[in-house]
């Protein structure tokens, strides 16, 4: 595992060598398709294409990325003067869903794409930093195999399905989003923002899912994309259910960009706000168990060879505090066990 991860450093050190000297020569293959999925959230997904646009990605280049927008249609479907705005690079798809799934959207996205790696946002209300399209092209030199993931947060002090009980609301977070003039620095959103809940443990211990995952092509296909069975409103776990499989596919190198992210937009989504507490976890509680019941066993995070991977803004510091303080207090408390046990 490290001697190929070593290969893949050198292997992208020459590849970025020789792009900078062959100038107009360099490829214009795409690189990465991102594949975003929006539904009955205009305002919202609007806001997330925005933070994909080559104006406000640092060093990207129009050419190596495609954006992919899959809308299944509602009463509140995207603004098409917005749409009109966009390059040429970006595609809007509108579709018929009759299930309360994304899914079918998903794999809809997946088969249209056209670039060598596939990165899929189930949640087309989460804002991304400004280094996440150049670090996913990294991550993929790096390695043949490389799963590039970011990690998560909610917009908002506390997660959003507790700080809706508190009166949070679209309104209050535009207010937040104003604070920190977003998108003039989208660094910025880290001032704003807390874990997400299934990233709360940290950049260095296991994760329960990404919004943001990219894979080469070949390994979406191995992976037979997201499973179907998941029919749940909003698929249920099968978010989860793709993470999981994903990094414990065999030969896989899980690179992770701790100084980016995905910012959770307020929007009364099906786990994130919009219903009552003791319904919404009736919910959570329905849709693990139909995950056990579709894979035999309860979830459990995955455990990864992780390669932290891209810049630290200063922003971002805190998390790294907390993360490690997460990880050196797991660690003593495995200390203290063994010592008991001992």
């Amino acid at each position: 595992m490290l001697s190929r991860i070593k290969q893949g450093i050198r292997r992208f050190l020459s590849n970025s060598q020789s792009n900078s000297l062959s100038g107009s020569n360099q490829r214009d293959e795409c690189v990465v398709s991102f594949v975003v999925i929006v539904y009955d959230m205009p305002t919202q997904a609007q806001n997330t294409v925005r933070s994909l646009l080559a104006d406000y990605q640092l060093d990207a280049r129009p050419e190596d990325y495609e954006v992919l927008i899959v809308e299944n249609a509602s009463a509140n479907t995207m603004s098409q003067a917005f749409l009109d705005s966009l390059p040429p690079t970006f595609s809007y798809h509108l579709r018929q869903e009759t299930q309360p799934t994304p899914i079918h959207a998903i794999n809809y996205g997946i088969e249209r794409a056209r670039g060598d790696n596939i990165c899929v946002m189930i949640d087309g209300a989460r804002l991304l930093t400004p280094g996440v399209v150049k670090n996913i092209i990294r991550g993929h030199r790096l390695s043949p195999r490389a799963i590039v993931t970011a990690p998560g947060y909610h917009l908002g002090y506390e997660l959003q399905q507790k700080a809706v009980g508190s009166g949070y609301d679209v309104a209050q977070e535009q207010v937040l989003m104003d604070s920190i003039a977003w998108p003039a620095d989208g660094y910025r959103l880290f001032e704003i923002a807390c874990f997400s809940g299934s990233c709360a443990a940290g950049f260095y211990l296991p994760h329960g899912e990404s919004n943001c995952i990219s894979m080469p092509r070949d390994l979406w296909k191995a992976l037979g994309g997201y499973d179907a069975r998941f029919d749940m409103r909003g698929g249920g776990v099968v978010n989860l259910d793709l993470y999981k499989r994903a990094c414990e596919y065999p030969g896989i190198t899980h690179v992770f960009l701790h100084g980016e992210g995905t910012f959770h937009q307020f929007h009364g989504g099906v786990t994130t706000g919009g219903e009552e507490a003791e319904v919404r976890q009736k919910f959570i509680v329905a849709i693990m168990e139909q995950y056990q019941s579709i894979r035999g066993r309860k979830f459990e995070n995955p455990l990864t060879n992780t390669v932290y991977l891209g810049e630290l803004p200063d922003q971002a510091q805190k998390f790294v505090q907390m993360s490690s303080s997460k990880k050196i207090e797991r660690m003593n408390n495995t200390t203290n066990a063994q010592r008991v046990s001992g």
